[in-house]
C-alpha cells in the first residue's frame, strides 16, 4: 500500500495524471515523438521555490511561527548568508585532476542562494545586492568548467544550483540576467548534454545515478531559467525514459510491495554507501520539485516510484531493516560485470538537508502516509544549507533550508 488518502487530492493531481500530458497550460507540440511537458508559458520564480513558498516563509517568519522561524534562524546564522560575502570568480573551474579549485564555486553559489533567500523572505536590500553581485561577477568571468570525469559532476551539481540562485534574483535591479543565462547555456549546458548523451564514452551503466541526476537537474533548471521548452523536455524525457542510471526505472531498479504496510523501492546506490544514496534523494527531489513548479508531476510518475525509494532510504537510515536484491551492472568501457549483494552500512544515518522538500510534498501537499520520511525529516530539522554540513563538496551537494521554504 502507498498510504494514499483518497479524500484529498492536490490541484496538480487534478490537472495532471501521473507523468502524463498536462490537461491545461502546457504546450501541445510533439518533440521527439513524445508530447511536450513544457508549459506554454514558464512560471517565475518556478524552480525550487514559487511565490507561494516565498510568501508563506515571509509571513510565518514575521509572525515568529515555528518551524519557519527556526529555519530562518539557521539561515541567518550561516556565514554564507552574510551580505558582506565577496565573490571570488574564476575564468576556469576545475574538478578532478590537477589544479582543482571548484570549492571556490560551490561556496560562492551557496552565498548567492542564501543571500537571495534572505532578500526574498525579509526584503533586506543588502542581501539582495550581495546575491546580485555574486551572480554578476561569475557571469562576467567564468568561461570553462573542466577537469577529469568529475567535470561532469561540477557542471551538473553547480549548474542547477547556480540557476536556482539566479531564478530568485530575476528582475532584481542591476542583475544581468541575459549575461547569466548565456553563461549557463554556453558553459554548463554543453557538458550536461555531453554526459547525458555520451556518458564519457563509458558503459551506459558505469556511472552511478547521481551523475545522471545532477546533469538532468541542470538541464531542467537551465530550461526554466531561459524559458527554453526543448531543454525542459529533454530533462523530463530523460527522467522518464533515459538509458542511464538516473532515469527513474534505473535509479529505483527493484520494488517491494507491502513491507510492514508500505511499498518500498531499492535505490541504485544503496549497495554503495548511504551518503551518495541520500545525495540521490536530494538530486531527484530537486528535479521533481522544479518540474512540479512548472506543472509537471514527476513526484507521482510511475506509481510514485520516487516516494517508494525515499521511504526505503529513510527507513534504512533511521535504523530499520529493508529488503535488498543483488544489484549487478556493467562497468568501465567494456561493461565488466560488477555486483553488490548486500545493502551498504557506510555513512548510515548521515544527515543531509534533503528531506523536508520530499516530506512536505508527499505528507502535506498530497496527504499521504510516509512515516519513514517523516521520521528522518524530523531528525534533521531545522535544515541548514551549504556550510552547515562540513566543508567538503558533499556538504554543498544540495542548497538546503527546506524547513524554512517548504513547511506547510
Amino acid at each position: 500500500m502507498d498510504g494514499r488518502n483518497t479524500h484529498r487530492m492536490s490541484r496538480r493531481d487534478l490537472l495532471r495524471t501521473a507523468g502524463g500530458v498536462a490537461a491545461a497550460g502546457t504546450a501541445a507540440a510533439l518533440i521527439g515523438g513524445r508530447a511536450s511537458a513544457a508549459p506554454a508559458t514558464f512560471t517565475h520564480p518556478g524552480m525550487l521555490h514559487n511565490w507561494g513558498d516565498i510568501n508563506r516563509a515571509k509571513v510565518r517568519v514575521k509572525a515568529g511561527n515555528d518551524p519557519w522561524l527556526s529555519g530562518w534562524n539557521r539561515l541567518v546564522a550561516n556565514p554564507h548568508s552574510a551580505s558582506t560575502w565577496k565573490a571570488n570568480p574564476q575564468a576556469t573551474i576545475i574538478r578532478g585532476g590537477t589544479g582543482q579549485n571548484y570549492g571556490i564555486l560551490y561556496n560562492d553559489i551557496a552565498a548567492a542562494y542564501q543571500n537571495a533567500l534572505r532578500w526574498n523572505v525579509a526584503g533586506t536590500t543588502a542581501n539582495g545586492d550581495c546575491a546580485r553581485d555574486i551572480l554578476n561577477a561569475w557571469s562576467a568571468k567564468l568561461t570553462t568548467v573542466t577537469g577529469d570525469a568529475d567535470r561532469f559532476l561540477a557542471a551538473g551539481i553547480y549548474g542547477w544550483e547556480f540557476a536556482n540562485a539566479a531564478e530568485l534574483m530575476r528582475g532584481y535591479s542591476g542583475f544581468d540576467l541575459a549575461r547569466f543565462q548565456k553563461m549557463m547555456v554556453d558553459v554548463f549546458y554543453p557538458l550536461n548534454n555531453q554526459f547525458l548523451t555520451k556518458h564519457n564514452d563509458a558503459c551506459i551503466t558505469n556511472y552511478w545515478a547521481n551523475w545522471d541526476l545532477c546533469n538532468v537537474a541542470s538541464v531542467l533548471a537551465i530550461g526554466i531559467l531561459t524559458d527554453n521548452a526543448a531543454k525542459f523536455d529533454q530533462a523530463v524525457d530523460y527522467f522518464k525514459n533515459g538509458a542511464g542510471n538516473g532515469s527513474i526505472a534505473h535509479a529505483v531498479p527493484f520494488l517491494y510491495s507491502n513491507v510492514d504496510g508500505y511499498d518500498l523501492g531499492q535505490w541504485q546506490e544503496s549497495g554503495r554507501d548511504q551518503g551518495h544514496t541520500m545525495m540521490g534523494m536530494g538530486q531527484m527531489g530537486a528535479i521533481c520539485e522544479m518540474a512540479w513548479n512548472q506543472g509537471t508531476d514527476l513526484y507521482s510518475y510511475d506509481g510514485r516510484r520516487f516516494m517508494k525509494a525515499a521511504q526505503y532510504v529513510a527507513k534504512y537510515n533511521t535504523g530499520n531493516s529493508v529488503p535488498f536484491t543483488t544489484y549487478t551492472w556493467g562497468s568501465g568501457t567494456n561493461c565488466s560485470k560488477q555486483s553488490q549483494t548486500v545493502i551498504s552500512s557506510a555513512s548510515r544515518g548521515q544527515v543531509r538537508p534533503v528531506w523536508d522538500m520530499i516530506y512536505y510534498h508527499y505528507a502535506r501537499r498530497l496527504n499521504l502516509s510516509v512515516p519513514y520520511i517523516a521520521t528522518i525529516a524530523g531528525n534533521g530539522r531545522p535544515e541548514g544549507g551549504g556550510g552547515d554540513y562540513g566543508s567538503d563538496s558533499g556538504g554543498y551537494d544540495q542548497l538546503g533550508f527546506g524547513t524554512l521554504m517548504y513547511a506547510k
